[in-house]
C-alpha cells in the first residue's frame, strides 16, 4: 500500500461520512435519539460507534492506547456529535498527511480498551477502519431511509465518479 492509495481511500471515507451526516442533520431529535434493533442501537449510537472507531484507531496509530470509549451519552444532540466528528476528521487527515509509504507498511503495537496487546501492519488497520465504517454507515443509511432521509448511494464507485 502507498500513501496516495490510502489518501484516496480516506477521501472516500470522509465523503461517505459526510453523506450520512448530511442526511442525519435532517432528522428530528426524537429520531436521532430513538433506540433501534441494530447491533449498536439507534442512529446516535451507531454514529457514535463509527466515530469512536475512527478516533481510537487513529490514536493507536499515533502510539497511544486509550482505555476509555466514546459513549452516545457524550452527544445529547446531533450538533454535538457533528462538532466532535469534524474535529476528529481534521486530526485523522493530519495523520494521513504525515504518512510515508514506509510507515504504512510498518507494524505498530497497541492495547485494546481491555488491555489485550496486538501488533498489526498500519495499512491493514487503516483499511479495516474504512471497511468497518462502511458497515455502520449502511446501518445508519437504513435508519435514515426509514425516517425518509436517505443519504443516497455511498459506494466507492459513486464517490470516484462524483469527485472525478
Amino acid at each position: 500500500m502507498n500513501k496516495q492509495d490510502i489518501q484516496l481511500l480516506y477521501k472516500y471515507n470522509s465523503w461517505a461520512n459526510k453523506r450520512i451526516l448530511d442526511a442525519a442533520a435532517q432528522v428530528i431529535e426524537e429520531e436521532f435519539l430513538a433506540p433501534a434493533s441494530y447491533p449498536h442501537g439507534g442512529l446516535r449510537s451507531t454514529l457514535t460507534h463509527t466515530l469512536f472507531a475512527e478516533w481510537i484507531w487513529r490514536t493507536r496509530w499515533q502510539g497511544e492506547s486509550p482505555t476509555q470509549r466514546i459513549n452516545p451519552s457524550d452527544f445529547p444532540t446531533f450538533d454535538a456529535l457533528c462538532t466532535r466528528w469534524l474535529k476528529e476528521e481534521k486530526a485523522l487527515n493530519a495523520f494521513i498527511d504525515s504518512l510515508t509509504d514506509e510507515k504504512l507498511n510498518a507494524t505498530f503495537r497497541f492495547r485494546t480498551t481491555r488491555g489485550d496487546e496486538f501488533e498489526n501492519i498500519l495499512w491493514h488497520a487503516m483499511v479495516h477502519v474504512v471497511n468497518h465504517g462502511t458497515q455502520h454507515r449502511s446501518e445508519a443509511a437504513a435508519m435514515l431511509t426509514e425516517y425518509n432521509h436517505s443519504p443516497g448511494d455511498t459506494d466507492f464507485m459513486v464517490f470516484l465518479r462524483e469527485t472525478k
